[in-house]
């Protein structure tokens, strides 16, 4: 009886691992396209020289991007954490945090680095 489901598990399973080969070789397409394969970087060709000048507008957007992505990701956390707290230490904590970001957001709107256009 164990035997047998382990043998019907086996089979199950390389049957699934034929399946997803043969899926993935059948996908495939059948020519190399320059553009395709190649990765898209910040709207310059990555097959030219490297050695051409750099907009420091697509480093800068990505940067704030990733600083406020990272925000969000400790934000949501605080969400689920509110019952298990003391509410008064996690109110004081997400205040504190809020603004240390409205702050970070004013200055860079200050500074301009929002500003796509100039």
């Amino acid at each position: 009886m164990i035997y047998s489901t382990l043998i019907l598990g086996t089979m199950i399973m390389l049957i699934a691992m034929i399946v997803m080969l043969l899926a993935s070789l059948l996908s495939k397409k059948a020519f190399m396209d320059r553009e395709k394969c190649s990765p898209f970087e910040c709207g310059f060709d990555p097959k030219s020289s490297s050695r051409l000048p750099f907009s420091l507008r697509f480093f800068l957007i990505t940067i704030i991007f990733l600083i406020f992505d990272v925000e969000i990701a400790l934000i949501l956390p605080m969400i689920l954490i509110i019952n298990y707290s003391n509410l008064i230490m996690w109110s004081m904590t997400s205040i504190l945090f809020i603004m240390i970001l409205l702050i970070g957001l004013y200055h860079e709107w200050n500074q301009g680095a929002l500003n796509w256009s100039s």
